[in-house]
């Protein structure tokens, strides 16, 4: 009998993802950055969007940090720990995290705290100026 592994558990759907080539350019371009210790946020407030509108996050792991094995391991960490650090980020902002190698070997529970202050620093910082 074949065993759902993913039952119970939320996704992370392509609405909250980036995942076309000029969105990123458009974060990297015009965007701001905010260093952590193990990654680089880039952070950009869309403009047009209702205030209530979903953030959107995407990675970018570059072939210095290793082969793909490792790449995808990586990328499978960062998007576990945005899904459960979702609720830190809000409004219509777009977000890509850069990890530096050493987030393979943070513990998990680590990363997940470095990604949600990423996510919280770029949610306020993207904010227009006088709102709170």
């Amino acid at each position: 009998m074949a065993r759902n592994v993913n039952a119970g558990r939320s996704k992370f759907p392509k609405s909250k993802r980036l995942l076309k080539h000029s969105d990123f350019q458009r974060v990297y371009q015009n965007g701001r950055r905010q260093f952590t210790g193990n990654m680089t946020v880039f952070y950009l407030r869309r403009d047009g969007d209702a205030p209530g509108t979903a953030p959107r996050v995407g990675f970018t792991v570059g072939r210095v940090l290793g082969g793909a094995v490792e790449r995808n391991r990586i990328k499978r960490r960062l998007r576990e720990a945005v899904r459960l650090s979702w609720s830190e980020c809000e409004g219509p902002v777009d977000v890509v995290l850069n990890p530096r190698k050493s987030t393979l070997a943070l513990a998990f529970s680590d990363l997940k705290d470095e990604v949600r202050r990423g996510l919280r620093l770029a949610a306020q910082r993207a904010r227009p100026a006088g709102q709170k």
